[in-house]
C-alpha cells in the first residue's frame, strides 16, 4: 500500500483580462450627454434683452422666433438669415397657420428702425401677432 498523491483536477485559473464592460457603459453615457448638450451650447445667441417687471412668459400655439443680436445679425429659429430668407420663412409660417405669433428678441442696443423693419416684414407676410420678448426685472 503506497501513500501517494490523489489525482486532482486543476482548479480554475485566475482571470487576468480587464473587464471593459463598465468602462464602455460609462463612455456611452458620456457620449450621449455630450451629444445632447453640444448643440445647446453652440447655438446660443448672446443678447442683452430689455428688462421690465411686467415680463411674463406667454404661451402661443404656434410661434416663430426671430432674434436680432447686438451686431444687427438676424436669426430665425436660431439659424442665421438675411432679409429674403426672413420674408420666405415668415410667408411659410403664415401659410401654415395665419395665427402664428412672431416672438421678437432684440438686443437693447439694436436701433429701433431695425426692429420696425422686422415688424414690417412680418405684417407683409400676413402675421399680425408680434410679441416682444423681455427679461423679468431683478427684484
Amino acid at each position: 500500500m503506497s501513500f501517494g498523491r490523489l489525482e486532482r483536477t486543476p482548479g480554475a485559473r485566475p482571470f487576468s483580462d480587464i473587464n471593459v464592460t463598465p468602462l464602455v457603459d460609462v463612455m456611452l453615457v458620456l457620449v450621449v450627454i455630450f451629444i445632447l448638450t453640444a448643440p445647446l451650447l453652440a447655438s446660443s445667441i448672446r443678447l442683452d434683452l430689455p428688462a421690465t417687471e411686467a415680463a411674463q412668459p406667454a404661451e402661443a400655439a404656434a410661434a416663430i422666433g426671430i432674434t436680432l443680436d447686438a451686431q444687427g445679425q438676424l436669426f430665425v429659429e436660431g439659424q442665421p438669415a438675411d432679409a429674403a430668407g426672413l420674408a420666405e420663412q415668415l410667408a411659410a409660417a403664415a401659410r401654415r397657420n395665419p395665427d402664428t405669433e412672431v416672438q421678437l428678441r432684440a438686443d437693447r442696443s439694436v436701433p429701433y428702425g431695425r426692429v420696425v423693419e422686422i415688424m414690417g416684414a412680418a405684417q407683409k407676410a400676413g402675421l399680425n401677432r408680434i410679441g416682444f420678448v423681455a427679461e423679468p426685472a431683478a427684484r
